[in-house]
């Protein structure tokens, strides 16, 4: 456990000492559609999408990307991610941030919005239902049965031309009507959800190295965006400022405040940040951030050892930390972190 604990401080420290430089390939804005991460098979049009290191496929408008035996993340406007589970299809209608439009066809998909600035919009299409995210949260969306799932935000739903907002564990059946029903959120989970979000914790993971980076470079970061960070060969999502919880519970941080969270001897100052809640710690801090997301609850995450082989720092972190992060319990869906790959995607097909 000793052991283990000194090998996440050297990644931290290996991270902060070699920080990666912003250059136009880091940072990613101008439309909706990339396909981040992909497992199984996979396709976009009738091609199978193959993971390369630092290449993700881009899906024009009218594309469509279903699965098979696999699941797929996609990156939408900055801070919002769609993920398809199996045996599943979507069309992008539009990619354009101002108006981001996607047509789900069929099986399962879960959107993760961590972020929806003012100037940008992103909608669901299901047959006649026009589903417009409104607020930061987690939507889950079926066809078999039809329905619509909101486990934390709100959206507002258009039927023909008839609207309805629906909030946080309201559960939509599209099935012709507006009606809508209350749903367990905490019970309601399944494979697809805990893998959304297993990498949800992965991207908290990446944002606070890359964080760090921007700050070290001297980048001005002005606004929210992604950014790319090779040690995860992953996109993550820095905010513009302060610092928060997403959806799932994990925090993120901007490039001026994750320098108090991994340097501050002893607490960080409250964070003001996105459309979220705000992060407030009491905690001594140490590098070791940078390998571990910190939660409403402690810490957690994985690394990848030398050998590749995967294991769990939270235990061995949180006896060296005091965390002493506050907020309300976060959601409920568990799914144990696994799968940081040595250079390689993070993912994990993990049930």
């Amino acid at each position: 456990m000793k052991a283990l604990a000194r090998f996440t401080l050297g990644v931290a420290l290996t991270a902060g000492a070699t920080s990666f430089v912003a250059s136009a390939q880091s940072v990613i804005s101008a439309k909706s559609g990339l396909i981040h991460y992909a497992e199984g098979r996979v396709y976009l049009g009738d091609k199978l999408v193959e993971s390369q290191f630092g290449s993700f496929p881009d899906i024009k408008e009218n594309g469509q990307v279903r699965t098979e035996d696999g699941r797929a993340e996609v990156l939408l406007t900055p801070g919002v991610f769609l993920r398809i589970g199996e045996n599943s299809a979507i069309r992008m209608v539009t990619n354009r941030l101002i108006d981001t439009r996607v047509e789900f066809l069929s099986g399962s998909i879960l959107v993760e919005a961590d972020e929806l600035p003012k100037d940008n919009g992103v909608t669901i299409v299901y047959k006649d239902y026009s589903i417009k995210l409104q607020q930061k949260g987690v939507y889950r969306f079926d066809s078999d049965p039809a329905a619509l799932r909101v486990y934390d935000g709100g959206v507002v739903a258009d039927l023909n031309g008839k609207v309805e907002e629906i909030k946080q564990g309201r559960l939509l059946p599209m099935d012709g009507n507006l009606n809508t029903a209350k749903f367990d959120k905490d019970k309601e989970t399944d494979a697809l959800y805990r893998w959304s979000r297993r990498r949800s914790e992965y991207l908290a993971m990446a944002n606070i190295s890359a964080a760090k980076s921007v700050r070290d470079s001297g980048t001005y970061w002005q606004s929210s965006n992604w950014y790319f960070n090779p040690y995860f060969n992953m996109y993550t999502f820095i905010p513009g400022r302060g610092a928060y919880y997403n959806p799932f519970g994990f925090a993120l941080w901007s490039p001026f405040t994750v320098y108090d969270y991994l340097y501050s001897p002893g607490y960080y100052r409250t964070g003001y940040g996105g459309t979220g809640g705000h992060v407030s710690r009491g905690v001594s801090s140490t590098s070791a951030g940078a390998a571990v997301a910190p939660t409403r609850s402690g810490l957690s995450g994985t690394v990848a050892s030398s050998s590749g082989s995967v294991r769990s720092p939270s235990t061995a972190v949180s006896n060296s930390n005091s965390s002493g992060i506050s907020r309300s319990s976060g959601m409920g869906g568990g799914g144990g972190a696994a799968g940081i790959g040595g250079g390689g995607h993070a993912g994990g097909r993990g049930k």
